[in-house]
């Protein structure tokens, strides 16, 4: 599909400068841009290439100010970066869309499917499951029973819903995601033999919510583990059983978090970063990539860092300390030295 610059501007309520009448019919990052593509300039650190690319339309802030001539034309929006999200949903929604039941899918007769649902070859979906209107399971899904999968929510290849557990509208859940899988949850007896906990929870995923690939989110002990709305969640993360992660609380990859945290709303996690077991976040918080946190954080909108994670500042300040270290033990030596040298004189 080819959309103009005059059109673009109106979906987005920006203004043109330059050729109202130039198509575009595609997308591109701005350093690699051909003509008939759409570009966009967020960043400060990629502006020289808005007087070198190819693009023919390039998404600029409203208070960008060219210092040359540009030979793309520009439309000037409040914020670039997310108008230019704004087209990629417009043309995500532009793709044809799924229906239908798969012959080869194998669908237990007590479960519930709704309308125009798309249930793809070998999708198993076990029995008394629920299957919402439009929900899309796509090859080797697998729902066990019991489970609830609500309206519009997307299942990518090979995610697996363990019984019970439910999944909100619109949600999308990546490749290879596992929800529901038992906790952690093992205790010694007097032999110091480990012995299971059964897990009888399950796991809660509230609407608007985006699981990465490969992550695995534990079923409670007992109650929910439970996702909030608008949460999203990178590939590769553990969650334990019984946490709590908060509304529009994000992770980055490879975050980890020990069972019965509870993380408040619109926290950032960033990658690598961990929770210690039984212990609370407040809403707001910042934790920087590779931190560990060991106890709660009462203070909303903190930003933490470091293992054990500490105020960001504090940890900074420290830091500069560490990195003296070495220059430091060498001085304190030669102190001890010529101590010495003065005793024995």
């Amino acid at each position: 599909m080819e959309f103009t610059a005059k059109a673009i501007a109106e979906f987005l309520n920006g203004e043109v400068v330059g050729n109202l009448e130039v198509k575009v019919n595609n997308v591109a990052k701005i350093e690699e841009a051909k003509a008939g593509t759409l570009a966009f300039l967020a960043n400060p650190k990629y502006t020289k290439y808005i007087y070198t690319t190819e693009a023919s339309i390039v998404l600029v802030n409203k208070d960008f100010e060219p210092e040359d001539k540009i030979p793309a034309t520009l439309i000037k929006v409040e914020n670039a970066y997310e108008s230019f999200a704004k087209l990629l949903e417009l043309a995500e929604q532009a793709k044809p869309v799924k229906q239908g039941i798969s012959s080869l899918a194998f669908i237990e007769e007590s479960a519930k499917i709704g309308a125009g649902v798309y249930i793809a070859p070998f999708v198993y979906i076990g029995e008394n499951a629920v299957i919402e209107d439009n929900a899309k399971l796509f090859p080797h899904v697998f729902i066990d029973d019991n489970v609830v999968v609500k309206k519009n929510s997307t299942l990518n290849s090979g995610v697996k819903v363990y019984h019970e557990c439910v999944i909100g509208e619109n949600c999308i859940i990546h490749a290879g995601a596992i929800i529901g899988s038992d906790g952690f949850g093992f205790a010694p007896d007097e032999n110091n033999v480990y012995r299971k906990i059964p897990q009888l929870g399950n796991v809660l995923i509230e609407d608007n919510v985006e699981v990465g690939s490969n992550t695995t989110i534990d079923r409670a002990t007992m109650g929910s583990t439970f996702i909030k709305k608008g949460a999203k969640l990178d590939n590769l993360i553990q969650i334990g059983h019984n946490v709590q992660i908060g509304e529009n609380t994000v992770m980055a990859a490879q975050a980890g978090i020990a069972g019965s945290t509870k993380i408040g709303k619109n926290c950032q996690f960033g990658g690598q970063s961990a929770a210690a077991p039984h212990i609370q976040i407040a809403d707001g918080v910042q934790v920087v990539p590779q931190s560990g946190i060991p106890n709660t954080i009462k203070e909303e909108g903190s930003i933490v860092m470091g293992t054990p994670a500490f105020n960001i500042r504090e940890f900074q300040k420290s830091f500069i300390v560490y990195k003296q270290l070495p220059d430091l033990y060498k001085r304190v030596k030669e102190l001890e030295n010529e101590l010495k040298k003065l005793k024995g004189e």
